[in-house]
């Protein structure tokens, strides 16, 4: 009897298969085919025509047009732009970011802006009392609905000890300006809270499709913690020279801190996958000696806790790391993912191949510009070579927001009928 088609089995049935699908390859076993995932994100709003605001303001209207995505492509996994309420963002002004309708055209994503949220004399301060800076310092720099934070008295004062501290503390929230800025936190908290049902509708759309939550939370590699969420890229380059011991304390504190998180607990099939990303130590950020003394000592080691603890990181190496490979030799076999970007994923087969699975890697820009044809091409390729003995998932190297539709769905559908192992 012949195995039944996709359209003939049930959601539960296709999550069950495609989350073994998953776990077989990043395990180095051999799946029944090769995973293919793709990036949905904001393509869905090209693809339905609509702005891609929609996933900002108008819920509905972004439902839909990931129902009609999910239900034409019917990938093994997707790397999906959920709902994210505008006006709870608005009130709280992250100045890290602009969303579409708010800063950016509203047929196009949003976009990320580093702020010097740590200024370079302040590392004392951070690595003292790293509490008291990232509430009173860092998160009003970073949000301006969250101003009010600034005006707290130091959070190890030793005014907290002191028998009128509630007192104090009913006065400081009874203050008008601090009145007003709570209102305004508590109205975006009630927009987020109202989101919190769509949320959920959103969650269950995927499900009812078959669709894997690839992962179960996130940690990222303490650099980059640090170059992108506290010195700025810019700040932190400067400090590799001017303040080195400064930098590297700052990135086994943030280790410290990250590995004090409890995991979140595996998903229905026992799986606790991880997204990381490896981004300022690629290539086109740091040399092979940069890496090693900056990068390399606590990504290891965050790395390895999670997988001594029973997770899988599934890390987006982004830019070129074509230098910086053989590194990964030093994780265990078949523990962690390798989602590759511009690295040549040929030569990586050579290396990590049979070490560690690998994801990737068709060109966005094939997507884009392409025909079906040259899509299924390079498919072709990528299946010949790289998932050869298995350890291979293939998707495109990033976002696919402006890609063909008819290219996405060559992609996807080739895969499943040209990368069979049995």
């Amino acid at each position: 009897m012949s195995e039944p088609l996709e359209q003939d089995k049930t959601p539960e049935e296709l999550l069950r298969e495609k989350e073994l699908r998953l776990a077989d390859a990043i395990a180095l076993r051999i799946p029944d085919r090769v995973p293919v995932g793709c990036e949905l994100g904001y393509f869905v709003a090209h693809y339905a025509g609509i702005p891609c605001s929609a996933a900002y303001y108008d819920c509905e209207a972004w439902m839909q047009a990931y129902r009609k995505a999910l239900k034409d492509f019917q990938p093994d996994f997707a790397f999906v732009q959920p709902f994210v309420p505008g006006r709870a963002l608005e009130l709280l002004e992250p100045r890290t970011m602009r969303w579409p309708g708010y800063g950016v055209d509203p047929y196009c994503g949003h976009q990320s802006i580093e702020v010097d949220g740590l200024r370079e004399d302040e590392y004392d301060f951070f690595l003292s009392k790293p509490a008291d800076y990232l509430v009173r310092v860092h998160l009003p720099r970073l949000y301006g609905g969250l101003k009010v934070l600034s005006l707290l008295p130091e959070l190890e004062q030793i005014l907290w000890l002191k028998p009128w501290a509630a007192q104090s503390l009913a006065l400081f929230v009874t203050d008008p300006e601090v009145e007003q800025a709570f209102e305004q936190l508590r109205e975006a908290g009630r927009e987020l809270r109202r989101y919190q049902d769509w949320a959920a509708q959103f969650e269950q759309l995927l499900r009812d499709h078959g669709i894997p939550n690839l992962y179960q939370g996130d940690m990222m590699p303490p650099y980059d913690v640090i170059s992108h969420g506290l010195r700025g890229m810019k700040g932190t380059m400067l400090d590799m020279y001017r303040q080195p011991d400064k930098l590297l304390e700052a990135c086994e504190l943030i280790y410290q801190l990250s590995i004090e998180r409890p995991l979140p607990p595996p998903n229905e099939f026992g799986q606790i996958r991880i997204f990381m990303t490896n981004t300022r130590g690629s290539d086109n950020f740091m040399s092979n000696a940069q890496f090693e003394k900056f990068y390399w000592p606590t990504f290891y080691k965050t790395v390895m806790w999670l997988v001594q603890h029973g997770a899988t990181p599934c890390i987006f190496f982004e830019g070129n790391f074509d230098q910086k490979l053989e590194y990964l030799l030093e994780f265990p076999k078949g523990s962690i993912l390798v989602r590759l970007d511009r690295t040549d994923i040929f030569r990586a087969k050579e290396i990590l191949g049979g070490h560690l699975c690998l994801e990737g890697n068709v060109p966005v820009t094939l997507l884009q510009a392409g025909t079906p044809e040259e899509v299924k091409e390079y498919c072709k390729r990528l299946i010949d070579v790289v998932g050869k003995d298995g350890g291979f998932i293939l998707s495109p190297r990033s976002v696919t927001d402006k890609a063909k539709p008819e290219n996405l769905k060559a992609m996807i559908e080739f895969t499943k009928e040209y990368g069979r192992y049995l």
